[in-house]
């Protein structure tokens, strides 16, 4: 359950102000190795407008929707269209494209960029909608990620997560970064760099701060990082151990681990560091606490059985019930947003394999065929997962549907990926 690290910090570098720009070398690329059963078919035109900004969104778009692995992209040609255009439903349809989204990127008269575009039904031969992002070069890409979660709601019903952010922490080259990108692994930014561990990074709900673990004081220290500013403050110091940070959802509260009174417990602690409060008692060692989305429950791991399995407890503390009880290993909870699932670590055969539980049935479905899973982080729309993963003795994330069928990597050409947490929807 524990990680052992025998060397402790000695430097740290802060990234005060906005984020800065994360090196070329540090963005991930994604390969997608799985995809789902029943692919909607759907073409982007090429939007009108000016040529080379179009191409920024729309190529957004296109590697969005064909990275989720539920949509076949049906080539569209040369045919250039703005969201005004004329559609001839049956020419789209019988080229095998069920839906089609128009568009262009304009500047205003303000000197501002608008990216436009409308979505169709090519088959019932209607509008689904369409929108205006008023945007400027820089966000371009984020004007792409958003019309893909449109077109992804549209024509799914459910949210899409395009636009949302993640964090990991990459070793490279002696350094530890904590770095923020899109969603696709691109637009890698770097918060905090160390000489020494930084872990079990968390999002806030509402997305504008981190919380984690750094070890650049000595010892494990609770910190909560605002990614705006680039301020942050020490939330858990005591005598011992301070780690695994979990944020209640109503962002006032955090669950921490901590030693101070000998064993590894969970306590609750106020933002601000204030009002320290003990969850639960055990003679084991709790830890890896993480709050169920409604807030009523936190899920945490426990040795107090004889063997790690996962318990929950009500968020105000109180006794503890046994989740988990296929297997002699099961840690790292992650419920789900929707509250149907819960997401974990399971030692099956000697392998660490990513799990997820059904909450309603209690069924157990193990997603992945990989050996050494760890740190499991749900999409806000609770359809995919973030995992840690080794192949070929390098850290590298992954990301699986929760049905299994969906599936892709994420690594970095130069460096160590760990510690993966996927942000929450943007406001």
């Amino acid at each position: 359950m524990s990680r052992n690290i025998s060397r402790i910090s000695r430097r740290v570098f802060l990234c005060f102000g906005l984020l800065t720009a994360g090196m070329a070398q540090a963005q991930l690329s994604i390969e997608i190795t799985g995809a789902g059963a029943n692919r909607i078919p759907v073409s982007i035109a090429n939007f009108a407008g000016d040529a080379a900004l179009s191409r920024i969104v729309v190529g957004t778009v296109r590697a969005d929707l064909e990275r989720s692995g539920l949509f076949k992209l049906i080539d569209p040609g040369s045919v250039g269209m703005d969201e005004n255009s004329p559609v001839d439903h049956a020419d789209w349809k019988g080229r095998g494209a069920d839906a089609l989204a128009a568009g262009s990127v304009v500047r205003g008269a303000d000197g501002r960029l608008e990216a436009r575009f409308r979505l169709y039904d090519t088959q019932k031969g209607v509008a689904l909608g369409g929108m205006v992002f008023v945007t400027d070069t820089a966000q371009l890409r984020l004007a792409g990620h958003r019309i893909a979660d449109f077109i992804y709601e549209k024509l799914t019903g459910e949210r899409g997560v395009f636009s949302t952010r993640i964090a990991y922490v990459v070793k490279s080259r002696g350094q530890f970064m904590l770095q923020i990108a899109d969603a696709d692994g691109q637009g890698a930014a770097t918060a905090l760099t160390s000489t020494e561990p930084i872990i079990s990074p968390v999002w806030s709900p509402d997305g504008s701060k981190l919380a984690y673990v750094s070890f650049e004081k000595k010892k494990p220290m609770v910190y909560v990082h605002s990614l705006s500013s680039g301020q942050r403050h020490i939330v858990a110091n005591f005598k011992g151990s301070n780690s695994a940070p979990a944020w209640a959802p109503d962002g006032r509260k955090l669950a921490v681990v901590l030693s101070k009174d000998g064993n590894s417990q969970l306590y609750s602690v106020n933002v601000d560091g204030s009002g320290v409060q003990r969850l639960a008692q055990s003679a084991g060692i709790d830890t890896e606490p993480r709050y169920s989305a409604d807030g009523a429950h936190i899920y945490f791991t426990s040795d107090r059985g004889g063997s790690p399995q996962i318990y929950r407890i009500e968020s105000s503390g109180g006794a503890a019930q046994r989740v988990t009880f296929e297997g002699s290993y099961n840690v790292s909870p992650r419920p789900s947003a929707d509250g149907k699932s819960l997401a974990f670590i399971s030692r099956r055969e000697g392998r660490f394999q990513l799990a997820v539980m059904d909450l309603s049935s209690r069924q157990v479905q193990v997603l992945t065929d990989s050996n050494k899973d760890e740190s499991p982080s749900f999409a806000p729309n609770s359809r995919m997962i973030l995992i840690a993963t080794e192949v070929g003795g390098r850290g590298l994330l992954s990301a699986v549907s929760i049905d299994g069928r969906i599936k892709q990597r994420l690594s970095i050409a130069a460096g160590d990926v760990r510690e993966p947490a996927w942000g929450p929807f943007l406001k």
